[in-house]
């Protein structure tokens, strides 16, 4: 399998969403497979670029297939790949950890189950080690690799989750059934 075209991240943000669902994310060899993700653009009241370009989401409006990074609570950190028109981008909210399991639990506690290590977005960040240091960081070069999906994955979609603007929109997309989600997806 090969590292995702620039073209995967030029589609609507629905479209890549969805089809992030089963590729393979590793920052420097450490990570697994995208399990859920959520979708977000300008015409989003949920969405960060809603308002317009600020300093926070830069990102969000520079090149397509780079990584928009930010903070929340003051304390995680969240992944989005910035892909279709401007302002828009995909959170990445859970992956099935594969590569470097060590690694991730050093990072996030040596205690914790496999199934928490990167079940939300803040964890995930955690346990990669992704930082304010890679916003706007090419997704299509190291310490980045996304690898191409699988064919045929059962794909769940619902309501997105954490916000209170526009939750009801059916833009988080997650791998079917997968004990690796955040939370279960009710269609």
């Amino acid at each position: 399998m090969s590292t995702l075209p620039l073209a995967f991240y030029q589609r609507d943000v629905d479209e890549v969403a969805r089809a992030l669902i089963g590729v393979t994310l590793t920052v420097d060899g450490v990570g697994g497979v995208i399990v859920e993700t959520e979708a977000y653009d300008a015409a989003d009241p949920a969405s960060h670029s809603f308002a317009g370009r600020t300093a926070r989401n830069g990102a969000m409006f520079g090149a397509v297939g780079h990584a928009y990074v930010y903070r929340i609570y003051g304390l995680h950190h969240c992944l989005n790949v910035v892909c279709g028109a401007p302002g828009s981008a995909v959170l990445i909210r859970a992956l099935e950890p594969v590569h470097g399991i060590d690694a991730m639990h050093g990072r996030r506690g040596a205690a914790r189950s496999l199934e928490d290590l990167c079940s939300g977005p803040g964890k995930l960040c955690a346990a990669l080690d992704i930082g304010l240091g890679l916003d706007g960081a090419p997704l299509t070069a190291p310490p980045f690799a996304l690898i191409g999906a699988p064919t045929g994955v059962p794909v769940a979609v619902g309501r997105r989750i954490g916000i209170t603007k526009a939750a009801e929109r059916p833009r988080r997309f997650g791998w079917k059934d997968s004990p690796w989600l955040s939370r279960p997806i009710c269609d």
